[in-house]
């Protein structure tokens, strides 16, 4: 599973320069699926994103999000604090990916430092290549297998920003089937196209409202702040 997070999520996603997969899907040796999505989001700032993890939490926020895809909100779990904090507590909701109906998503935010290595993490912050990253395991389906800390076994999810004078590039991954080797079992191509499409669309759509709802909130200084 560690070779295959390697090859999903390369840790050349700390720099700004093109990799060779930007968008579509491939398949690995091991059976696992990787997914590639790249969105601009005008306006946006790496800031408004990660905050947004920490503001979402009822089927309305998921709508604004995309109002055709997303279906069900089951909540957060009490280590989710509003305003405050989404590392380490898991959300689940049922979203259609395109045309494929809908599924319940199992997703456990994890620290990104211990996936990148703090201080990596921390020079590509620096150098601006970096504006924010938000890590998890990801699980489909009513019977998510999840190891010992909560975390689904069978997927791992990544967006990664960087902000430009336009707004934000947001690099997103997925990789799904990371048990293919050993169940045999391999995600469709079918799945990955659709989560492709779902994510350059949840992205584009809240583009359109996530400056707006972020300066919203009076814990956020506003740009008229300053003036």
């Amino acid at each position: 599973m560690e070779i295959d997070l390697e090859v999903a999520l390369p840790k050349a996603l700390l720099r700004s320069h093109p990799i060779p997969l930007e968008m579509g899907v491939e398949r690995l040796a091991s059976g696992t699926l990787v997914v590639a999505c790249r969105t601009v989001m005008h306006g946006c700032t790496g800031q408004m994103f990660d905050w947004w993890f920490k503001y979402f939490e009822t089927e309305e926020h998921l709508l604004w999000w995309h109002p055709n895809d997303h279906k069900r909100h089951f909540g957060w779990d009490e280590n989710w604090k509003k305003g405050k904090n989404y590392i380490g507590a898991t959300i689940r909701a049922a979203e259609s990916l395109g045309e494929i109906p809908p599924v319940v998503a199992t997703i456990k935010f994890l620290e990104p430092n211990d996936y990148f290595g703090q201080v990596a993490l921390t020079e590509a912050l620096d150098r601006r290549d970096v504006s924010s990253v938000v890590y998890a395991g990801i699980g489909f389906g009513d019977r998510v297998v999840l190891d010992p800390a909560g975390v689904p076994i069978t997927g791992r999810m990544m967006h990664v920003t960087r902000d430009t004078p336009d707004g934000l590039v947001l690099r997103s991954r997925f990789a799904l089937g990371l048990d293919a080797a050993q169940t045999g079992h391999e995600v469709p191509d079918e799945i990955g196209l659709g989560l492709m499409r779902h994510c350059h669309s949840e992205f584009s759509y809240l583009a359109k409202v996530l400056p707006s709802l972020y300066y919203g909130d009076t814990a956020n200084q506003r740009p008229a702040d300053n003036w």
